[in-house]
């Protein structure tokens, strides 16, 4: 029989810490993360959670503007096993949600391994078990781990980054140009002549801010937009899409609304909050798309040019699952499941997505139910589940690993089960 060492498996157990996960290994502990997580611990299953944030929910606690609140009514926002408090209004703000994500987390006991960024993520088919890099930070000091576990649940979900557009002479502007995800209120931009790129519910939001606070906001809007009420036909906008979409495709849903609001306002007209009052009277100007950028101004599509002093980019985030998930088709290159809904959170060989799908926190808790279920009723038995290996402690000692049993080895001693931790195996149960 021929003899694999460690280094043909692609292990380097003296360069790295590794740490064996009995349970899944859920990336990211914002809702899609936390929600997957209590879902497991209600079926008994451990799990680990890596972020590479110092808190839960970074983008809702770092990465959002201060008057920010949910569009959702409360009852399609709150996560598995929980709901939100009773006296919360039915539009809780952007404090309340994360009062309430943080009171989720100390509920459930979960308990995420923060300043941990994902480097990479691929499935072992030798061993039959994901390895998962990471570069822990702890201080001034960082160290790279490696995970090893049965199941990956990518929970970074679509807005892990943002977006900017490369638009022709940017670096020559001179003023300030930053991302929506760095706005926090209007107050700095008071007296400023503000362009807004972009017109989705953030621009809408982030200009109507300006605005409050003084400053005059040009928003870029370069297509037509639908922009509905926030009730029709005496319902929530989005509580009627959101029955709709438990049975229809979300195309479909689209159409629907979009239609429901012309009969009910007779114009195909994003969510208002009172940012069309501010169109109209001339508060918000509205511009179509910016070509390029001189210092202190921007030339307009319609060769119009424009002087402004500052710039926000209110145009989106992506996934960044491309960035790190390696070796496997499930995701598109856009870092979203190329299955549809409702067959979007389940791969092969044990990858699982969370909050993939564009229908909210409503459409992460169901992604979330479903992988409990499913890693549930496969068991957590530890098991490196995969061929017999050897270990190779030296010119002439060998041990195996083998199903539950795990002997290591540093040079020529070696270290028992009770004792790994010392070369730097963890098994997290």
């Amino acid at each position: 029989m021929a003899t694999r060492t460690t280094e043909s498996f692609g292990f380097d157990f003296l360069s790295r810490r590794c740490v064996w996960v009995n349970g899944p290994i859920i990336i990211g502990s914002g809702p899609s993360g936390l929600a997957t997580a209590a879902c497991l611990k209600e079926k008994g299953v451990p799990f680990v959670i890596l972020e590479r944030a110092d808190c839960i929910a970074s983008l809702w606690q770092r990465r959002t503007y201060d008057r920010l609140k949910l569009h959702l009514p409360k009852q399609f926002c709150q996560l598995p096993r929980l709901p939100f408090p009773a006296h919360y209004p039915k539009y809780p703000t952007r404090r309340q949600f994360i009062e309430y994500l943080e009171s989720y987390a100390k509920h459930f006991d979960i308990s995420p391994r923060f300043n941990q960024t994902v480097q990479s993520a691929r499935y072992d088919e030798t061993c039959g078990l994901w390895r998962v890099t990471a570069i822990a930070v702890c201080g001034e000091r960082s160290h790279e781990v490696e995970y090893i576990g049965r199941w990956l649940v990518a929970a970074t979900g679509e807005n892990a980054e943002e977006v900017v557009p490369d638009i022709e002479g940017l670096s020559d502007f001179g003023g300030r140009v930053s991302h929506v995800c760095d706005y926090k209120s209007g107050h700095q931009y008071a007296g400023e002549r503000v362009l807004v790129v972009g017109c989705g519910n953030s621009g809408m939001e982030v200009s109507l801010d300006l605005c409050h606070h003084n400053a005059h906001p040009s928003m870029v809007v370069r297509n037509s937009v639908h922009v509905l009420p926030r009730e029709v036909c005496g319902k929530s906008t989005f509580e009627l899409a959101v029955l709709l979409m438990k049975w229809l495709p979300l195309r479909l849903v689209d159409k629907i609304m979009l239609l429901l609001s012309w009969l009910v306002l007779e114009t195909y007209v994003i969510l208002d909050i009172g940012a069309l009052k501010k169109i109209k009277a001339g508060e918000i100007n509205v511009v179509p798309g910016a070509k390029r950028f001189l210092p202190g101004r921007v030339e307009l599509v319609d060769g119009r040019f424009l002087e402004i002093d500052s710039v926000i980019f209110a145009t989106g985030y992506r996934s960044n699952v491309p960035s790190w998930l390696q070796g496997s088709d499930f995701f598109s290159k856009e870092g979203t499941p190329k299955q549809p809904f409702p067959n979007s959170w389940k791969g092969k060989s044990g990858l699982y997505a969370v909050g993939f799908t564009r229908r909210g926190l409503a459409g992460a808790s169901f992604d979330a139910a479903c992988i409990a279920k499913d890693i549930g009723k496969n068991g957590t038995e530890p098991s490196l589940n995969g061929p017999r290996f050897w270990v190779r402690c030296g010119p002439s000692a060998q041990r195996t690993i083998e199903d539950d049993e795990a002997i290591l080895t540093s040079g020529n001693f070696v270290q028992t089960f009770q004792s790994i931790m010392l070369i730097g195996i963890n098994f997290v149960w």
